[in-house]
């Protein structure tokens, strides 16, 4: 097998944000509740701060002597959510000045400052991808809320299949139930004794969006 055959890893580890007070920023993510991975400071000027949003392998690093890029250019970085109202709820509980819940009228209203484009309330039957909500730090670097709950189909190796947190696995429980309810309705309201393997193979199958248990 050549160099060229073999599949490697290149895992997006950390995207850089610039700002221009970096104590601010820190406060500000800080906020969030953010895991501070690190703070290093040196001689020279150079210092980077790493913060890691709760359930995400990829992480944000800001600090002086780190970018060119002018503050708060860094816009639609996306963080990805189970359900888009709760997370709007949590981050207005910490202070954070979030957007109201929307979906897009045009395709790509969610990256424009113009919001002629954007529709309020989340999309249609909460439509997987559909639903948005948008905050930004205090150097104006913007983020977009986007709420995903079945997978389009090859975005995950469904040999890998995961949930970041508990209330991640709760909410996906809570779809399974709803969905298990109906199932039991189609077959006559009995109860269904391998209702087990069917909540299993339901929540794997909307993680790696692969077709639904009916």
């Amino acid at each position: 097998m050549s160099t060229g055959d073999v599949k490697r890893d290149f895992k997006l580890e950390a995207v850089v944000i610039p700002v221009a007070d970096v104590d601010r920023a820190k406060a500000f993510y800080e906020k969030l509740a953010w895991r501070l991975d690190a703070d290093f400071a040196f001689d020279n000027g150079f210092r980077v701060v790493q913060f890691t949003p709760p359930g995400s392998p990829s992480s944000v690093q800001f600090g002086t002597n780190i970018t060119s890029a002018a503050p708060g250019s860094a816009q639609g970085l996306y963080l990805i959510v189970s359900d888009i109202e709760a997370a709007r709820s949590e981050l207005a509980a910490r202070g954070v000045e979030v957007s109201e819940a929307f979906h897009p009228a045009t395709p790509g209203a969610q990256f424009q400052a113009d919001q002629s484009g954007r529709i309020g309330g989340p999309a249609d039957e909460r439509s997987s991808y559909g639903s948005f909500a948008t905050f930004s730090d205090p150097d104006g670097n913007g983020w977009l809320l986007q709420e995903v709950t079945t997978r389009l189909p090859g975005r995950v190796d469904p040999a890998e299949t995961s949930y970041s947190s508990v209330d991640d696995l709760r909410q996906a429980l809570q779809r399974a139930a709803a969905a298990h309810g109906e199932h039991e309705k189609r077959n006559g309201g009995q109860y269904d004794e391998n209702w087990p393997e069917w909540y299993a193979t339901y929540m794997v199958a909307e993680r790696t969006g692969q077709p639904l248990p009916e």
